[in-house]
């Protein structure tokens, strides 16, 4: 029962379509039609060219995040599984909220909010691999795509030490390591389509370098 109310809790908080809430209310814009159609930050500020909207998105996802974490610690104690099953919820609704069919954000900031409250050393393997990946490629989606990938791989390959220095160890460390592999796929479901239009870009400027040497 505990975990069905940890998964409810997550999703319903997760759910809540900030940016596109408040760039409607502010600007009168359905953001889900405009930019890159994401609904998150990123393209809140984009959208509405208003770096107030933006920062206030920003920190609503990351408190969609927290939250539940925080409410699932309070009512069920400091238990891996509670506080896994309340972020991938919500990361998950976040991502493809009901409300807005099932659109969403990419779920980062969620994410982070979760996950500093019991996994920390995942949004610092996760930004570490994002500087490295931007530094190489100057590029966001990039290096978001980067980053979760590499993440969800490390938690994997070093869940025996990840799961021993985290401050709600999961029973075993193979679930520790899915566990954070699931919320990484959830997150980089939302990267594919971003991520392939990188890729495009890329494979048409090296097509065109190597016609402009030939």
């Amino acid at each position: 029962m505990n975990y069905i109310l940890s998964f409810i809790i997550g999703y319903i908080l997760g759910s809540i379509p900030t940016a596109f809430i408040l760039v409607k209310k502010v600007k009168g814009i359905d953001i889900t039609n405009e930019g890159s159609k994401n609904v998150g930050a990123l393209n809140s500020y984009e959208v509405s060219n208003s770096r107030l909207i933006g920062a206030v998105v920003l920190v609503i996802d990351f408190l969609k995040g927290f939250l539940p974490v925080y409410i699932v610690q309070l009512l069920f104690g400091n238990d891996f599984l509670f506080s896994v099953t309340a972020i991938a919820a919500a990361v998950f609704a976040h991502c493809y909220s009901p409300w807005i069919k099932f659109k969403g954000g990419r779920g980062l900031a969620t994410a982070l909010g979760g996950s500093v409250l019991f996994a920390y050393s995942i949004p610092v393997i996760w930004i570490f691999f994002w500087i490295v990946s931007y530094l190489f490629r100057r590029h966001i989606h990039f290096s978001n795509m980067s980053s979760t990938i590499l993440t969800g791989a490390i938690a994997i390959a070093n869940s025996d030490i990840l799961n021993k220095y985290t401050k709600e160890s999961a029973d075993e460390n193979w679930i520790f390591g899915i566990s954070v592999a699931l919320v990484m796929a959830i997150i980089m479901s939302k990267h594919i389509e971003p991520f392939k239009e990188w890729f495009h870009i890329q494979k048409r400027k090296t097509s065109r370098n190597n016609y402009e040497t030939d």
